[in-house]
């Protein structure tokens, strides 16, 4: 596992050329993204900034595993001795964070049975596809429906704005198909989006986004001045998640 820790974020590498490392950000909805030398021991480019709060609490997972399939590459023990060993030294405050032993046991056995594919870490040729849309489109938007536990998309619409007008007519043309009557639905917080939902979908109950609306708090906690703060101090650290829990609160 290509893993790097810094100031509390974590990466995970994108692909390497012949002089560096490239590594992004292990949340794949932020663009954070730093340059290594390829021994990874030293920054050739500094992380850009994250649109997210860190997660310090689950360094110590990341660390358990980057530490547990190390020691899987270079022996031949037992796959519970390993784990063993390595809940050892775990911290009893990252107890929430901690893996089952079940998914331990088998990225040990992954590790040990799948061979490295692309020293470059790229997909093959034969996965790759280069799609070309018109100038005059601004965005991709997606809609998807929530079945059971799968999130599944059902339709993809190409944008010319992000205006409530753009969002209307992407939903105008889905009303019309038969037998689309949601029960719900989610969004963003982006004025658009919420402003065209308000207008075609009235009558059914509309939902901000609990990962959007953690991205718009994280983003005032950096306006203010205050990742420093954040990352240092744990009260602060605490009634930030306490503001995001917020919208688990009864209205009532």
């Amino acid at each position: 596992m290509s893993t790097i820790l810094h100031k509390g974020y974590i990466y995970t590498v994108e692909r390497k050329t012949k002089t560096k490392s490239i590594f992004r950000c292990k949340n794949r909805n932020c663009k954070a993204r730093c340059h290594t030398n390829l021994s990874m021991d030293a920054f050739l480019s500094l992380p850009t900034s994250h649109c997210h709060a860190l997660q310090p609490d689950s360094i110590p997972a990341i660390q358990l595993k980057i530490g547990i399939e190390a020691h899987a590459a270079i022996t031949d023990e037992p796959t519970s001795t390993i784990i063993h060993s390595a809940l050892r030294a775990y911290p009893l405050g990252a107890a929430g964070q901690l893996p089952k032993n079940e998914s331990l046991m088998l990225m040990i056995q992954r590790h040990r049975t799948t061979e490295t594919v692309g020293a470059d870490g790229r997909l093959p040729e034969k996965l790759r596809k280069n799609i070309a849309y018109p100038d005059d489109y601004y965005q991709l938007f997606i809609l998807h429906a929530m079945m059971i536990d799968a999130i599944i998309p059902l339709v993809y619409g190409l944008l010319i704005g992000k205006s409530a007008e753009d969002y209307n007519l992407f939903f105008e043309k889905v009303l019309k198909q038969d037998n689309f009557q949601p029960e719900s639905n989610m969004t963003d917080f982006e004025t658009g989006t919420i402003q065209s939902v308000k207008d075609l979908l009235s009558t059914i109950l509309h939902k901000g986004c609990l990962f959007h609306f953690s991205q718009a708090v994280w983003r005032q906690v950096q306006r203010k001045g205050l990742t420093t703060k954040y990352n240092e101090d744990e009260v602060f650290r605490l009634n930030v998640k306490q503001l995001i829990a917020l919208a688990f609160a009864s209205l009532d």
